[in-house]
């Protein structure tokens, strides 16, 4: 047994736009090392808890701790450099630059090098960069996009786009992936590959938290899942337990 501290808790947190409540009284805590989907219907309040997790949302009440320590509050670069990272429903790229330059700049949070030293090239700037790159080249190994490294990412098939995405994400050293509809646009087989690689980034040391309307991905790859309806938590449990839950499938699926 160990006193390590669960990696994320979120007690009671809440969050309106105008009169329509996204999320309310919202709970929910986790250990490291899992994959966890969060699912349910249209406008359950999903994609506005990751926004309040990752700090792009404050909400109106409760509290939210990464590893025991509060974030609530702190700016989203903050929140980065404590560990959280994130993708998004629609891939956010830097189209112009190369897909090298994308992992690369996800990587900027853990970098000492500011303006000066950018100008000036110091040596110990320069040994930073190089070191940079080669992170970069490992985590696009990784993904398996090694062999596009030089390529504009504005080029890249839409698939690939979204591994890349992952892979800027994962250069920031997070502790907590949230990954925000990854399978979106992909086909089968694209899909197939990315539960993989789901897979591998827990098996890294990442934890996952996922939201996914592609209900085979999301069973198969996650180890718990949270169950969102009209903005509260309806459920959470085991794959096998949420599939066998009523109340789901009556929210979730429509089965009266």
């Amino acid at each position: 047994m160990t006193d390590k501290p669960t990696l994320l808790r979120i007690r009671s947190v809440s969050k309106a736009f105008g009169g329509v409540r996204a999320l309310s009284a919202v709970s929910v805590e986790f250990d490291a090392g899992l994959i966890i989907g969060l699912i349910g219907p249209n406008g359950a309040g999903k994609t506005t808890l990751f926004n309040v997790i990752s700090g792009a949302y404050i909400p109106d009440s409760g509290e939210i701790f990464l590893e025991g320590a509060p974030i609530l509050g702190k700016r989203v670069q903050d929140i980065v450099r404590l560990g959280i990272a994130r993708t998004f429903q629609n891939v956010e790229l830097f189209e112009s630059m190369s897909v090298i330059e994308n992992v690369m700049v996800g990587r900027h949070v853990r970098t000492r090098s500011g303006f000066w030293g950018a100008v000036t090239r110091m040596p110990s700037i320069r040994r930073e960069e190089t070191a940079l790159r080669e992170c970069a080249r490992e985590l696009l190994d990784f993904v398996g996009l090694s062999a596009q490294a030089d390529q504009r990412s504005g080029d890249l098939p839409f698939g690939w786009q979204r591994l890349l995405e992952i892979a800027r994400a994962l250069s920031s050293d997070p502790k907590l992936l949230l990954l925000d509809e990854p399978a979106a646009g992909l086909n089968a087989v694209e899909t197939h590959s990315l539960g993989e690689l789901i897979r591998k980034i827990r098996d890294r040391g990442v934890t996952v938290m996922l939201v996914e309307h592609d209900m085979s991905l999301t069973m198969s790859v996650c180890d718990r899942i949270i169950v969102l309806d009209q903005g509260g938590k309806l459920a959470e449990g085991t794959p096998r337990e949420i599939q066998a839950n009523t109340s789901v499938m009556a929210a979730y699926l429509g089965n009266g």
